[in-house]
């Protein structure tokens, strides 16, 4: 690992997300130093991609069928195993406790441990195995809604990934050329705009699809929203100045990542966009997220 103190950072991309599901938009809110104000804009369009891109929003967002493996799920055998257990715990008919309050009492647990640090006495509705299987159930949502579970999930990312790329090959240019005069590149988003990311370079893919009848065999699988977005999450992309040249180290909520099929932890630039070659060299955008023409049936005179 390349430490600080003998290299230079010249370029931090962080994407910072705050999952908060009341905002309808990205807010950027920037502090002031003595009076000097930070310039900053909202670009939806790149940051919110996906409400962009037409071939998403109609295959997958209003696509009753896209989230099939998530409403099997909620009837499959694990999930009545957790109304049971919970209707029992109440000592109440089966009948009164449906998916949604299961999942309700399971969220209040949360919330209200990760914001107040105690333990809810919603959580005393559910045991480890209970929470193993809601856990699943949010992961095969985000799997299917804004991951791998549909091909245009990720490249709905297109735009962020090459905005990304152009950054630091701004960077990479600046240095060799001339003199950096940009340190820090700053992006605000959601999960919604980190997941597809991620998936589009290729971290956290099991080799086995997660699906609602493979839940037995996910136990130690990559792809863990709770880890991967938790509140406040971030990537970020530094490039190092160093003896051989420019590398690029990535870092999710801090801690130090490996792209995917590159063993190194601070690659060379020039291996890591060699690396994703096929996304920088295509991954178009436009292309990607528009419908494709209904051409006019011919009928016969």
């Amino acid at each position: 690992m390349i430490t600080s103190g003998s290299q230079t950072p010249l370029q931090l991309i962080p994407n910072i997300l705050d999952e908060v599901h009341s905002l309808q938009r990205i807010q950027c809110h920037c502090a002031t130093a003595q009076g000097v104000g930070f310039k900053h804009y909202v670009n939806d369009s790149l940051m919110r991609f996906f409400e962009q891109c037409q071939r998403y929003v109609e295959d997958v967002e209003n696509n009753k069928t896209a989230l099939k493996e998530v409403e099997v799920f909620k009837s499959s055998v694990e999930m009545e195993e957790v109304r049971r257990r919970m209707a029992s715990r109440l000592q109440i008919p089966l009948s009164q406790i449906t998916t949604d309050l299961v999942e309700a009492a399971f969220f209040l647990c949360s919330y209200e441990f990760a914001i107040k640090s105690e333990n809810s006495p919603w959580c005393n509705l559910l045991d480890e195995v209970d929470a193993e299987v809601l856990e699943y159930k949010n992961d095969l949502k985000q799997y299917w809604k804004r991951a791998y579970g549909h091909d245009i999930n990720r490249k709905s990312s297109c735009s962020l990934f090459h905005d990304l790329f152009r950054r630091l090959d701004q960077a990479s240019y600046d240095y060799r050329f001339g003199e950096v005069t940009k340190a820090v590149s700053i992006q605000v988003g959601h999960a919604e705009t980190l997941l597809p990311l991620l998936s589009l370079m290729g971290f956290f893919r099991d080799e086995t699809p997660l699906t609602a009848e493979n839940f037995s065999q996910q136990h130690n699988r990559k792809f863990r929203t709770s880890w991967m977005v938790p509140y406040a999450a971030n990537l970020l992309f530094v490039l190092y100045e160093c003896s051989d040249g420019l590398r690029l180290q990535f870092f999710i909520n801090e801690k130090p990542m490996t792209f995917p099929k590159i063993n190194h932890s601070a690659p060379l630039y020039e291996t890591v966009r060699n690396h994703l070659s096929d996304l920088l060299d295509g991954c178009d955008f436009k292309k990607e997220c528009e419908l494709p023409r209904v051409r006019p049936t011919k009928t016969e005179l």
